[in-house]
């Protein structure tokens, strides 16, 4: 095994979770990017499956606070898997946080036993390659991707970019064939990530919906300095 790997979705987690001393879950549109806005406002997050109605019977149960879909967004309910709902989360919150790609992988990864889980986007790049180096040398970097409708996986641009913008923090040699084509991924992207963000697939069903903001918070390369970590359940600020 190369010290620093790249591999897609819950396979690449079942993969690669024995073998790695830290596993770093990509999904850039939106879970990642929403748990960087989270953590960053001093709050930790609950990964949670895409099912809505059970997520709503657990955070009823243990007295947490509800990510809903974003259709159903109220004055009641502001928050959901848009990182821009969650800019005024205050400090202190739980939030449930159902997402059918990053935070199945983060489950996925505490069934699998991995070591070290972290939370990865563009906006805490940095932060999350440093915070990987000081846990281990053999670092997983997983791009969650997405789901065709028949429920197959599609591997995402945004997350391609995303994983190989922490890949190019880490300062390891022994890159794996795979990263280093994410790496060149990011290379060229330099200087066109909100662009990029905006007019992929991913970004234009944002677009579609009025979400626009969400890609732009999320090309927010290395702005956030605050690590997102995954212990005993919860995603919380390292």
């Amino acid at each position: 095994m190369h010290d620093v790997t790249f591999e897609w979705g819950e396979r690449g987690v079942e993969a690669l979770s024995p073998e790695a001393d830290v596993l770093v879950v990509v999904d850039v549109l939106s879970f990642s990017t929403s748990v960087s806005v989270a953590v960053e406002r001093g709050a930790s997050v609950l990964p949670y499956r895409f099912d809505y109605p059970s997520a709503k019977t657990q955070a009823e149960r243990d007295g947490l606070t509800l990510a809903v879909h974003r259709n159903d967004v109220s004055e009641r309910h502001p928050y959901s898997l848009s990182p821009a709902s969650l800019q005024r989360l205050p400090r202190g919150t739980k939030l449930l946080l159902p997402s059918p790609n990053g935070a199945t992988c983060c489950i996925r990864a505490l069934e699998r036993g991995a070591k070290n889980v972290l939370v990865g986007s563009l906006r805490n790049a940095r932060a999350t390659a440093r915070a990987a180096e000081r846990m281990g040398k053999r670092i997983a970097v997983i791009a969650a991707g997405e789901r065709w409708p028949d429920g197959s996986p599609r591997p995402t641009l945004e997350d391609l970019l995303g994983a190989g913008a922490i890949l190019s923090y880490l300062r390891s040699d022994d890159k794996s064939p795979e990263a280093q084509s994410s790496l060149a991924a990011f290379a060229n992207a330099d200087g066109r990530l909100t662009e990029m963000l905006l007019s992929c697939t991913s970004g234009k069903e944002l677009v579609d919906r009025g979400d626009a903001r969400d890609a732009e918070i999320a090309a927010q390369l290395s702005q956030c300095g605050t690590t997102a970590v995954l212990r005993d359940g919860f995603i919380g600020g390292g």
